[in-house]
Order: structure tokens, then sequence, then C-alpha cells
């Protein structure tokens, strides 16, 4: 019976993930968050999707705040949504629209230490895949005109707490619920 318990653990392993599937992007990737690496061309190709996260690596000459569009335009950190100076510094995306994020120190931000993102709304097409996200000129002086990201299913009725943390969470239970039956005939 040790072998039924050993094959569901491993099914719950291998089907966990694509049911609550998240990325975790590296700014800059290995360059990590440093006024010497141009943004646009790191953002080219990725998608940013809601449940996933940003990881900003940098040195203590460098520090990132998340800001409004304008104050991203004119690099201005006095109204920030939010700094942080301790690296690493994990941001969820945890909701649909534009991001910005600049590097405060000295004149970081006019050498093009910033970043525009666009984070979409997880898809809920069978298969799992995602609607992918339009370029963000990140390093750019503008930043871009926001998009606005249509769902592809209504919304969930209020009152309906499965539904209400996208429909992950009642994927989630479900595949629970199989697990636990299995493991209950099993033993």
């Amino acid at each position: 019976m040790k072998m039924g318990r050993a094959i569901a653990i491993l099914f719950v392993l291998v089907i966990f993930p694509a049911v609550y599937g998240q990325t975790a992007h590296t700014v800059g990737d290995s360059a990590g968050w440093d006024n010497s690496v141009n943004y646009v061309n790191w953002l080219r190709g990725k998608t940013f999707t809601v449940g996933d996260s940003l990881v900003f690596n940098y040195d203590p000459s460098h520090a990132v705040d998340e800001v409004g569009a304008n104050d991203y335009t004119s690099c201005n950190t006095a109204n920030a949504i939010s700094s942080d100076s301790n690296s690493p510094t994990t941001i969820s995306l945890d909701r649909a629209g534009t991001r910005y994020f600049l590097c405060p120190r000295s004149n970081h931000c006019s050498q093009g230490q910033k970043l525009t993102i666009t984070v979409v709304a997880a898809s809920t097409t069978p298969g799992g895949g995602s609607t992918p996200s339009p370029p963000s000129p990140g390093g750019e002086g503008t930043p871009p005109t926001p998009t606005t990201t249509t769902p592809s299913s209504p919304p969930p009725p209020s009152g309906n707490a499965a539904s209400s943390v996208g429909g992950k969470m009642s994927s989630v239970v479900g595949l629970l619920l199989v697990v636990g039956a299995m493991l209950g005939v099993m033993s």
C-alpha cells in the first residue's frame, strides 16, 4: 500500500504546479537591477501574468521604487507607491495593469534604470496558456499607453469564495479531494 501513497504524492507534485503555475522573473537576469542593463531588451519576449513575481537583485548602490506613470516619466520618487533597499526585493504581480519601477539613487533612473511592465490576467482557457503581454518600452522616456485586458470569461458571481481567487482554489481543492480519496482507497 505504500507504493499507492507514493504514486498519489507524485501525482500531486506533478499536477499542482500545472494548476497553480507562477513565474518568478529575475529582473535583468544574471546582471540584476543595475544602471548598466538595457531593460527594453530584457523585456523582449517576456509575459507577465497575475500571480507571477519580479525579483530585483542589486548591490547597496541601488534600490527599487514603484511609482505612478507621471513619476516614472519624470524619474520622481517623492510619491513612491513602495520603496525597498534590501536586496533581493520580490514584488508580487497581484493585479492586471501597467506597473512602473525605477532606481531612486542619484541619476540612475535618467540613465535608464527604470522598468515598465504590463501584467495580464491569467488565462482561463483549457491548456493553461496565458495571454501574451504587449512589449513594454521599459527604459524609454515615456510610459506606454495602458492597455485594457478583457477577460475571456465573465467575472465570478459574488459570494463564491473559490471563484473569487481566480478559480485556481477550486482546482486545488478538487485535486486534494481526489488525492485524499486515492489515499483512502489505497490504505
